[in-house]
């Protein structure tokens, strides 16, 4: 799949970029997201998200169930205000927007802490001082004590953290959590002791249920065949060469879980279909179904 342009051409390949303004410098260099797209500074060059391809092609039956469930537990917990409004036009059509809303809300509150733990993280990785705002709350605290003990306990060397890669070849790009190396990890995979995972965390779920899902696996697989990645000065290199299997670490406020994931190439070819999936969702589907057919009108040599 070749990268295209925000008007959906093609784009200038790799060593043939046209430049469209002054030449970035520093950390400007580094593409940003926006709107399921990485540009790729100076150039004309779009590069599609990968959270945004696995969202928009990754078949998640789960989240269906899940929503379910969460729309029954709000309705439970809430019923007699629910069947209070349900005889109050007034109120109705808010308490049943409100109902119907409960995974947004959810997903929201799990970003918020998802977010403060990677910020943890990447300061962690930094050599920065956790923020006493983080310390002092009681909803985080837990995540960044278990972190710290997972840092401790599988004695993890971290190489880089938040890094955006791409690949200008298959036409995407993304901010993987971070690189690490881990002597006890490697032990127990077989590999020499200073081999280079990538890895990530996943804040969702329950410690001893699900949290930690397939799709994990497929986003690794994708960061580890980047081309190109970018230091925080802007600079690019060529992607560090890491193992064909990640570790997604499941931090829950009861504990922690290493979890192995294969993110080799057979996972990235499924990858690659679900890009293709993906693109379909957002391009070709919008023609598949064309208009009704009508009758054409009667006549006379129709008639006869």
């Amino acid at each position: 799949m070749s990268t295209t342009t925000e008007a959906g051409a093609t784009a200038p390949a790799p060593g043939r970029r046209r430049t469209t303004k002054a030449a970035p410098t520093g950390p400007d260099r580094i593409p940003q997201p926006s709107q399921g797209w990485y540009a790729v500074p100076g150039t004309d060059i779009k590069l599609r998200r990968v959270t945004t391809i696995l969202s928009q092609g990754f078949p998640k039956p789960q989240l269906v169930f899940w929503a379910a469930n969460l729309t029954a537990q709000d309705a439970f917990a809430t019923l007699p205000k629910l069947v209070h409004a349900s005889l109050r036009p007034a109120d109705k059509e808010a308490a049943y927007d409100w109902l119907r809303k409960g995974h947004i809300r959810k997903k929201d509150e799990r970003a918020e802490v998802g977010g403060a733990v990677h910020d943890v993280i990447e300061a962690h990785v930094l050599g920065q001082p956790i923020p006493a705002s983080f310390l002092s709350d009681e909803e985080i605290a837990p995540f960044i004590e278990h972190f710290l003990r997972f840092v401790t306990d599988w004695e993890i060397e971290f190489e880089a953290s938040e890094m955006t890669v791409g690949n200008f070849a298959d036409g995407w790009a993304g901010k993987l959590d971070y690189l690490f190396r881990s002597r006890l990890i490697a032990q127990l995979l077989e590999v020499p002791p200073r081999t280079l995972f990538i890895g990530d965390t996943k804040t969702g779920g329950e410690l001893d249920e699900k949290g930690v899902y397939p799709e994990a696996g497929a986003q690794m697989s994708a960061y580890r065949r980047a081309e190109v990645a970018w230091l925080r000065d802007g600079t690019q290199i060529p992607m560090p060469k890491v193992h064909d299997i990640g570790i997604v670490l499941h931090l829950r406020p009861e504990g922690y879980r290493p979890m192995p994931l294969k993110c080799g190439d057979d996972v990235y070819e499924v990858f690659r279909h679900v890009q293709a999936v993906a693109e379909f969702q957002r391009e070709l589907s919008k023609s598949v179904v064309g208009e009704a057919l009508t009758l054409p009108a009667i006549t006379e040599e129709r008639a006869a």
